[in-house]
């Protein structure tokens, strides 16, 4: 859980990864459903940046008339992230500079 709570950190505001690349840049390659359990279980002090984690459509996963979808939305449009027809451009707001935090990150966080 931790490698995954590291590299949710380390992405920076205005960007997003996906379930799927937040598994594989935690060394569990297929496991993107388990990416949300260990931010789910991530200890209240953490303050993960869980909004800019988005499905492999480039989309919130939650429910559109949910207030964490709303909460999700806003939070990434104030970091600048545009949805266009509900929908993230990957290519655009995805965040490339992630293996460079795990190589760099403190293991003891």
């Amino acid at each position: 859980m931790r490698a995954v709570w590291q590299v949710v950190e380390g992405i920076p505001p205005g960007h997003v990864l996906t379930y799927g690349e937040v598994a594989r840049l935690a060394g569990m390659s297929r496991a993107a459903r388990r990416v949300s359990l260990a931010m789910r279980r991530a200890p209240r002090g953490r303050n993960l940046p869980w909004h800019r984690v988005v499905n492999a459509q480039g989309k919130i996963s939650l429910p559109p008339d949910s207030s964490g979808y709303r909460q999700q939305r806003e939070r990434l449009e104030s970091e600048g992230v545009v949805f266009l027809n509900g929908k993230i451009d990957l290519d655009k707001f995805g965040y490339r500079g992630a293996l460079d935090h795990l190589l760099w990150a403190d293991p003891t966080l």
